[in-house]
């Protein structure tokens, strides 16, 4: 579901990083502290998230706060998963929360803090 942003980086002159796993995700946290960081919330229903954790996001988001604690993180959520991610920002800091379908523009003035 992630859109290609990648029009939006370029225009910004963002040095974007794409990663497909949270191991490779939090493996480039140790090394890269990025300013942004934009990804896909999915709520855990029932599977291994929903007891410790909330989402896909919990644990990358942990070791956020170790090693990149001033990165903005922006989240985007469809629209039947949106009331869940209260419940991940209460755990930690989210900088801005954006419902499927995303608007490039929208992402663009978050990111020039608009």
């Amino acid at each position: 579901m992630h859109p290609n942003f990648s029009d939006v980086y370029r225009r910004l002159n963002v040095n974007a990083i794409t990663l497909n796993s949270m191991r490779k995700a939090i493996s480039k946290l140790k090394n890269n502290k990025p300013d942004f960081v934009v990804a896909e919330f999915f709520y855990g229903y029932g599977n291994n998230y929903a007891g410790v954790n909330i989402s896909n996001l919990d644990v990358f988001l942990h070791s956020m706060q170790k090693y990149a604690p001033d990165a903005k993180v922006i989240v985007m959520v469809d629209k039947e998963e949106r009331e869940y991610v209260d419940k991940l920002s209460d755990l930690f800091p989210l900088h801005a929360i954006l419902q499927y379908p995303v608007q490039s523009m929208e992402l663009e003035n978050i990111l020039k803090g608009d």
